[in-house]
């Protein structure tokens, strides 16, 4: 999953009784999942199909998502358990209803490689006018192999422009084991998507401030922003026909060389990759999620959707 809240959210808490709404120019990435938290009501209606809705992003973008989404559960159904999430986790919205989201998760069976699937959205209204929309879809594998896991975010602040994160985060150092950047990386030749879509005018690279976040993603990570001019390709142009394909095809990249391929993984090996994963985990919580859920919408909603990340995430 993939979390940007730490640098989209840069305006100081408001006061405890109140819910805000979103405020920041647009975020630098942080890899983990998007949400805001919902409202304290509990008189919430059940929303067991918001999640595939995305109701408030283009058609083209729309489409992209269902189809990633759908592709995934409909490969791994055999790996997947159903979704437990109660109706308040599944769609939420802060008091004043100027931020929406919602959530999707669903864990993997005990003797599947896959530990959970998570999807999200969000829409935030911001103070300055306008939205910002988030769409992110992860996937991620248990310690029974240490194949990398799936990410992809959509976050777009205008109606011309958006940052695209598209990455296999490794999960193992690629510098002590350059057979694993042969296998998954250089034998996929996972770095032509990018060189495909950077060829586009209207694409630049996009560096997160974070070095931490340098550091997690993989070298052949799609970071970019796409800015659409006038007299040039739309934006919806750019999302149906060069984003979702490079999106497809990194997608199927990681069902057939990661969640459906075989990897021998010893004893010592997965007590290392749990440890290595918790504690990313960990931190997406703790400094990501943890600190800016409260903030925007009070501490019973932020436990009340925090609680459902953690047992997904087992920390």
């Amino acid at each position: 999953m993939a979390v940007l809240f730490r640098h989209i959210f840069q305006s100081p808490p408001p006061p405890a009784s109140s819910s805000s709404s979103c405020s920041a120019s647009l975020p630098s990435f942080k890899p983990r999942p998007f949400f805001c938290s919902a409202s304290a009501s509990s008189s919430m209606e059940p929303h067991p199909t918001k999640f595939m809705e995305f109701p408030y992003v283009s058609t083209p973008h729309k489409n992209l998502m269902v189809h990633l989404v759908s592709t995934v559960e409909t490969r791994l159904a055999s790996h997947l358990l159903p979704s437990t999430l109660p109706p308040d986790v599944q769609y939420y919205q802060n008091d004043t209803a100027t931020n929406h989201a919602s959530l999707h998760i669903r864990s993997g069976l005990p003797s599947s490689p896959i530990d959970f699937i998570l999807g999200s959205w969000l829409h935030c209204q911001l103070p300055t006018g306008g939205a910002l929309n988030i769409t992110s879809f992860s996937s991620y594998l248990n310690p029974s192999t240490d194949a990398p896991n799936f990410l992809l975010e959509l976050i777009q602040s205008s109606p011309t422009s958006l940052v695209l994160i598209l990455d296999l985060p490794p999960r193992k150092d690629l510098v002590l084991h350059p057979d694993y950047l042969k296998t998954f990386y250089e034998d996929t030749k996972l770095d032509t998507p990018r060189q495909k879509l950077e060829k586009l005018a209207e694409v630049k690279p996009y560096f997160s401030s974070s070095l931490y976040i340098r550091s997690v993603v993989s070298p052949t990570a799609i970071l970019v922003r796409v800015e659409a001019v006038e007299g040039g390709l739309s934006l919806e142009e750019i999302i149906e026909n060069h984003i979702g394909p490079v999106a497809k095809e990194v997608l199927g990249i990681w069902l057939e060389q990661c969640a459906l391929g075989k990897r021998e993984v010893g004893e010592n090996e997965k007590a290392e990759l749990k440890k290595r994963d918790d504690l990313v985990k960990r931190k997406t919580i703790e400094i990501d999620l943890g600190s800016n859920f409260p903030r925007l919408f009070g501490p019973d909603a932020a436990d009340r959707v925090l609680g459902a990340i953690r047992e997904a995430y087992r920390v």
